[in-house]
């Protein structure tokens, strides 16, 4: 496409920036303690549910959690593992939409990070991979080089 190169995220400037946006540092290991999850009926959680609370607890967004949130992700990890448990029987749709719906509370998806105006910062590996090469092949000569002027 014709035209100059976008310009890198980290200079371009918005003027519709609003100000409670937030950079989420990008996800490292950490010695940071998982919160335990909270056991109401004594129920023994599937591993999937297992695995995914601490991806949630792993990730950038965890950060930005309040110790009031805590509740919140075990109830939806109480879901999470009805579904599981469920999965194929009947009420496995409604349960999956109010996953849905409660995950948008707690930007666990790209969709809804945007839409908290959450950004999670890009690693060096992940900038590069980005960024266009510099030994690239040119394009092919533009065919059109050889018109000329006839007289």
């Amino acid at each position: 496409m014709p035209g100059p190169a976008p310009k890198p995220a980290n200079i371009r400037q918005r003027r519709n920036k609003k100000s409670g946006a937030a950079t989420l540092p990008h996800p490292e290991k950490s010695s940071k303690k998982i919160p335990e999850l909270q056991n109401p009926d004594n129920r023994i959680f599937h591993k999937l549910t297992r695995d995914w609370w601490g991806r949630v607890w792993e990730s950038p967004m965890a950060g930005e959690y309040l110790p009031t949130d805590i509740d919140g992700l075990a109830r939806l990890a109480i879901l999470i593992d009805n579904y599981y448990k469920n999965c194929g029987l009947v009420g496995a749709k409604e349960t999956l939409g109010e996953i849905r719906l409660q995950e948008a509370r707690f930007g666990l998806s790209p969709v809804d990070r945007s839409r908290l105006q959450w950004e999670v910062a890009r690693g060096e590996e992940a900038e590069k991979k980005r960024s266009p090469k510099q030994n690239a092949k040119p394009h092919k000569a533009d065919p059109r080089g050889i018109l000329g002027v006839v007289e």
